[in-house]
């Protein structure tokens, strides 16, 4: 394990409310994960998670996806943004687009996604769209998992996983309570073994090292 001469520098990507923004500073405050948010970039103008920041005094920046052509227009202005931070880490947090790697942050993104990776993922499964489908299909076990990011949506080699039961009865809503529960344990949870240099990435496997 390297020791950081600084605390790490995260970047946290999103698209709406924030709360797992929220979550992750509730960690750093009380010194679980060794790090600190630098910047917040919401792809939505009224992302309320960009005011979470505000009131905290981090810099908060909106580079809203309408206003661009495309993908790599897009990703210009967040990458022009990432480059006046010194980040260290981009964490990708309910944030709905691609964020492109460009040879800069192999290895140093993470996203959260409100499933068992690699089921019910990818392109149009987020938010209640994923647990709708998780009912449909009559699963007996969800969850949620934190993840290395490549190029591709829900992509990338495994950092941490946990499941939770399906339930007679559940709803969209009550399944996500608790996948969201699970979400909030294992994201800062990521981070701090990051921020320690505890993880190796081997192909599509993530090693967690001890201390």
């Amino acid at each position: 394990m390297t020791q950081r001469e600084r605390p790490l520098r995260i970047a946290v990507l999103l698209s709406g409310n924030g709360t797992s923004l929220e979550n992750l500073l509730q960690h750093i405050d009380r010194g679980a994960v060794p790090g600190e948010v630098a910047v917040v970039i919401g792809s939505k103008q009224k992302a309320f998670g960009l005011e979470r920041a505000q009131r905290r005094g981090i810099p908060a920046v909106a580079v809203p996806r309408k206003r661009y052509p495309d993908t790599r227009a897009f990703n210009d202005a967040i990458h022009a943004e990432l480059a006046n931070h010194e980040i260290d880490l981009v964490a990708l947090l309910g944030f709905l687009s691609v964020f492109e790697l460009r040879g800069k942050f192999e290895g140093r993104v993470v996203n959260t996604h409100p499933a068992l990776i690699p089921a019910f993922c990818g392109k149009g499964y987020y938010g209640h769209h994923v647990h709708e489908a998780v009912l449909a299909s009559g699963v007996k076990v969800s969850g949620a998992t934190v993840h290395f990011a490549d190029d591709e949506y829900d992509r990338g080699p495994i950092i941490l996983q946990e499941a939770v039961p399906v339930l007679e009865g559940d709803t969209p809503d009550s399944l996500a309570a608790r996948v969201m529960a699970a979400e909030r344990r294992i994201v800062p949870e990521a981070i701090r073994l990051f921020a320690e240099g505890r993880l190796s990435i081997e192909g599509q496997r993530v090693r967690i090292s001890r201390l």
